[in-house]
């Protein structure tokens, strides 16, 4: 299976963005068909998760070098809205991020939900305030 893999590789190539193949179909990767049967497993998509959101939190890391100070559940929040709004519309908070270099939680909070952002989700938008406010894990129990 291995020289199998490896010959596939080459003969594919590698592409990190989406593009059309000889046959038309969106493809990514190692010639992986987009629109292949059954789409993406759970496995698969929980990987991809796992990298976006460390590709993230290292962008994020590099845009605001005091977040590594705050405790993980403070910059789980930070990570959330970044991965729903990308790295560039959290930027956009940027009342909502002073207060949180500041440790002003509870202005934080209320920054947060005083968005279109909270608006348009608000449960969720609700549920990280309040995480940002109190620096507790909300447990959906």
């Amino acid at each position: 299976m291995k020289d199998l893999i490896e010959r596939i590789k080459q003969h594919e190539g590698f592409s990190p963005t989406v593009y059309r193949c000889p046959s038309g179909k969106q493809t990514i990767g190692y010639g992986r068909m987009i629109e292949s049967p059954g789409g993406l497993s759970k496995n698969e998509a929980e990987i991809l998760l796992h990298n976006d959101l460390h590709r993230i939190q290292r962008e994020l890391y590099a845009h605001l070098p005091w977040m590594p100070q705050l405790s993980a559940i403070r910059q789980e929040v930070l990570l959330e809205m970044a991965y729903q709004l990308g790295v560039s519309g959290l930027l956009k908070f940027k009342k909502t991020l002073r207060e949180a270099q500041r440790g002003s939680w509870q202005e934080c909070a209320l920054e947060m939900l005083d968005s279109r952002w909270a608006r348009q989700t608000p449960g969720r938008a609700k549920e990280l305030a309040e995480m940002m406010r109190t620096g507790d894990a909300y447990l959906p129990f």
